[in-house]
């Protein structure tokens, strides 16, 4: 029943309210009639003191009978409310207005007494109800006499039995009962005006909640419609929480694009490592089933070619394994480079002296255009050596004979530029995308005969990466290719 906040909400407020209602009500009551006993007690101050000096209630300590009955039958005709009691100088009670029998009390204490004569206390003041052995009443009294030695107290008792029923003083008094009901009233329309406000508070996170319910159970982030949020200025809790969720969604949605994508990658990876595998483990164990088919009737020159083939495929199916392994650590993360500072252009010519014997069988030009003061790079020395190579690599594999392959080096304020340029026939602009995917081919290239794993340039982007570098690629079909990117530049201290 109370399962939503809004219920929750309104049971709260609900029990809050009549609990404050009931307070309120108990010391408005409580409150009232002490203000009731304090307007009686000083109205009627003097009311005892004009008794005494009026009639002569006591002679010499006796009891003055026909003057006590005289005071008692004006004061019941005046105010049947009023109650006189006549107390010995100890508070014992000598003399009575009330019914005989109702008196339960035979002394009253003197200490209220004395306070109220002596003005020592604030009203109201509240002495022994005579009626009642547990009771206290306001009272009004006056010495007998007022001046010389005591003979005794006049006692009088301002509000009596009419006063003591809750519902007669309610049933008596209009102001009482108006502002009861005023009271009551302004409960109602309180918690009316509260359960409202509770409704239009909650009504966002109640489609907020319906709309995760929504999306837990099956249903696209574009489907969903979420309340919307207010301003950054004016934002509640609840805006900050619907914000949230959408940028958990959206987060959840592009982590799931994103496993997908790794689920396809994986797959084209999977595909891409059988089909690179299976190519040289067949034939290096066609080679050497055929060698030992044979071992008897080849010569030594046919049983070394033979040898030489199979030795060549594992050598490839090595390069590509331990390709493979570079790259899965560089996306890993498990490479942890260590930047140090370095001449780029001294290692660019000695990156390029690997390459210059091949170059100079394919009969393909290398050449390095460095400025004459390169700026210091901070960088890790062996994994940027290993871009180099794998870009000149791919330039030397893509150049045709009497090509040219340029390394050009710029410094600019912060960085220093890299780029390889070749004469090769260029790459076509819908391929551009594709190229530093692993396993990734041009057209025209031929896997089993260039020895290339496919691996290099997507293992060149990740090392850049690592270097918070990207790689950037321009060509022209039919003009060649160029590979450009940054490193960042050393500063010197001193």
């Amino acid at each position: 029943m109370f399962r939503t906040l809004y219920s929750k909400m309104a049971l709260i407020l609900l029990g809050l309210f009549l609990v404050v209602g009931a307070s309120f009500i108990g010391v408005s009551l409580y409150t009232t009639e002490m203000y009731q006993h304090e307007v009686n007690q000083k109205l009627n101050r003097e009311l005892a003191r004009l008794l005494v000096e009026d009639q002569q209630i006591m002679v010499d300590g006796r009891v003055n009978e026909a003057s006590l009955e005289q005071t008692f039958h004006m004061l019941m005709v005046m105010n049947p409310s009023i109650e006189l009691y006549l107390l010995n100088p100890e508070g014992n009670i000598l003399a009575f207005s009330a019914e005989p029998g109702r008196v339960k009390r035979k002394k009253v204490g003197l200490e209220p007494i004395r306070n109220f004569l002596n003005g020592g206390a604030a009203f109201p003041i509240e002495g022994d109800d005579p009626r009642d052995l547990a009771g206290k009443k306001v009272f009004t009294a006056a010495r007998i006499p007022e001046q010389g030695p005591l003979q005794g107290y006049l006692y009088v008792i301002l509000g009596g039995e009419i006063y003591d029923n809750l519902a007669q003083r309610l049933q008596g008094s209009y102001i009482v009962r108006l502002s009861l009901w005023s009271v009551v009233t302004s409960l109602v329309v309180a918690v009316l005006t509260g359960l409202i406000l509770f409704a239009m508070l909650t009504r966002r996170l109640r489609r907020l909640a319906q709309t995760m319910e929504a999306y837990t159970g099956g249903q696209g982030l574009e489907g969903l419609q979420l309340p919307r949020a207010r301003d950054a200025g004016k934002a509640d809790e609840i805006d900050r929480l619907i914000l949230a969720f959408g940028q958990m969604a959206e987060r959840i949605e592009q982590q799931v694009q994103s496993i997908r994508e790794a689920d396809s990658l994986r797959r084209e990876l999977v595909a891409g490592v059988s089909h690179d595998l299976r190519t040289p483990l067949a034939t290096l164990q066609g080679y050497m089933e055929t060698l030992r088919m044979k071992e008897s009737s080849l010569n030594e020159q046919e049983r070394r070619d033979y040898l030489d083939i199979a030795l060549s495929h594992c050598r490839r199916l090595s390069q590509l394994v331990a390709d493979l392994f570079e790259l899965a650590k560089l996306e890993a993360r498990d490479i942890g480079i260590r930047p140090e500072p370095f001449n780029l252009g001294e290692l660019v010519h000695d990156v390029v002296r690997k390459f210059q014997l091949r170059a100079e069988e394919r009969h393909v030009g290398i050449a390095v255009d460095v400025a004459a003061e390169t700026p210091m790079v901070v960088a890790d020395i062996a994994l940027i050596e290993r871009v180099l190579e794998n870009l000149l690599e791919n330039a030397l594999r893509h150049t045709p004979e009497e090509g040219r392959i340029q390394v050009l080096l710029r410094p600019s304020e912060e960085r220093l530029g890299v780029t390889i340029k070749d004469t090769g026939p260029g790459i076509a602009p819908d391929e551009l995308p594709l190229i530093f995917n692993r396993f990734y081919q041009g057209p025209g290239t031929e896997k089993a005969k260039s020895g290339h794993s496919g691996l290099g340039l997507a293992i060149t982007k990740q090392i850049l990466e690592l270097h918070e570098s990207r790689i950037r690629v321009e060509s022209v079909p039919g003009s060649g290719t160029a590979f450009s990117f940054h490193l960042s530049l050393h500063r010197s201290t001193h």
